[in-house]
């Protein structure tokens, strides 16, 4: 097995745990510990996991984020959605990520692709963010492009907000926006608490090609305070906890809607 293909088995081990051990590298790929332990060394060299004593963890944000990103209690569900938004994604596509917990754990599953780690003399993946910290989960990646819009943080959500992100993302031709919600329901559509938020989901749902909202079920049947103004709701990825009954009532209203299965589940 060459190199190349080493690493990118150990980054799938590590993507389907969170860890791995030497040993578990030397048993499933059939190679030294000595080789194993480089291989690992070359991956955190680029900032692609953390050594840790025996093996290594998935690299991690090195600040706080807000408490809302570490206390999930769906984030098995935003995983799925994960998963599925990101195998959408060709090789060589401009995206648009919003901030949030979802399009977080989006920006993590994109990161971990291997075609997209692949050596190329050019982007494998250009993604339009105004969430700072996707921006430097993503930056370290050297074959993803990463384009961040100006504004004001918002310290509860570390999105861009104001002015300056409109000029930027006026500029900009998507083809796909992934866009995470408050409260998502079938008469109001998607709404967020923060009528800022709600301005630069909307403008960037507005320049991509092909428009995701990413919302977990937990979300739906809810209402935030503002609404995706000028935004025509027309895709959904969520997870199989969404109802027959709201499911449906999407679907009569011209929204497609994909279920995200469950890892482990049979879809």
């Amino acid at each position: 097995m060459e190199k190349t293909e080493r690493l990118n088995a150990i980054l799938d081990l590590l993507a389907a745990r969170g860890h791995v051990q030497v040993e578990e590298i030397v048993v499933s790929l059939k190679v030294s510990p000595a080789t194993a332990r480089r291989d690992l060394d070359s991956l955190a060299a680029q900032r692609l996991l953390s050594r840790t004593r025996g093996g290594a963890t998935m690299e991690a944000v090195a600040y706080d984020l807000p408490t809302r990103y570490s206390r999930d209690e769906h984030a098995a569900e935003k995983q799925a959605i994960a998963r599925a938004a990101c195998a959408l994604v060709p090789k060589g596509a401009v995206i648009g990520l919003c901030g949030g917990t979802t399009s977080t754990a989006i920006a993590q599953a994109l990161g971990m692709r291997r075609d997209l780690m692949e050596p190329s003399n050019r982007p494998t993946l250009t993604v339009v963010t105004n969430a700072i910290n996707i921006a430097v989960q993503l930056v370290v990646r050297p074959n993803i492009r990463v384009m961040v819009t100006g504004g004001v943080v918002n310290p509860r959500s570390y999105e861009l907000v104001g002015p300056y992100t409109d000029v930027i993302l006026q500029r900009v031709a998507l083809d796909f926006a992934f866009v995470g919600v408050n409260g998502l329901d079938a008469e109001v559509g998607p709404t967020v608490s923060d009528e800022g938020e709600a301005a630069v989901n909307s403008l960037m749902s507005r320049r991509a090609s092909e428009t995701f909202i990413v919302a977990d079920s937990s979300k739906i049947g809810n209402r935030s305070f503002a609404t995706l103004t000028g935004y025509v709701f027309s895709n959904l990825i969520t997870d199989s906890g969404i109802s027959d009954s709201d499911k449906a009532a999407f679907e009569s209203r011209g929204t497609r809607v994909l279920v995200a299965p469950m890892e482990g589940s049979i879809s």
